[in-house]
């Protein structure tokens, strides 16, 4: 996953786009979202609905939750083998609301952030 994303779509938007429900507190908008933030999400519960959590994957055997913050990335090609990663992958999925995400541009005066989204404007989900 990126390690930064924007999320600021209208709260009913995103509501009808995912067929869920929003929560009680209010969605505020994110340009960019990063690790440790509390940030929309569905969980892979029967009732679909928005919830705030808190970015980043604590494994069950960490002893520091700080270590949250530094996993955000995984790849696809060891994901199911990694301790870190194996659960989660199996038992604790979500989908993390978005609308953009950022990639870094190398240019000669340093890197630049470049926004992408889908072509249609349309909330995803990563």
């Amino acid at each position: 996953m990126c390690g930064r994303f924007s999320i600021f779509a209208d709260p009913e938007r995103l509501a009808e786009r995912f067929d869920a429900s929003l929560p009680e507190q209010s969605l505020q908008p994110h340009y960019n979202a990063a690790p440790t933030q509390n940030l929309p999400v569905i969980l892979n519960e029967e009732e679909h609905q928005i919830q705030l959590l808190r970015w980043g994957l604590v494994p069950f055997w960490a002893k520091d939750p700080g270590i949250g913050s530094r996993m955000i990335n995984a790849r696809s090609e060891t994901l199911a083998e990694k301790p870190s990663f194996r659960t989660p992958l199996k038992k604790r999925r979500c989908l993390v609301l978005a609308d953009g995400f950022y990639e870094w541009k190398k240019t000669p005066d340093g890197k630049v952030p470049m926004r992408i989204t889908l072509k249609s404007g349309e909330p995803f989900a990563f």
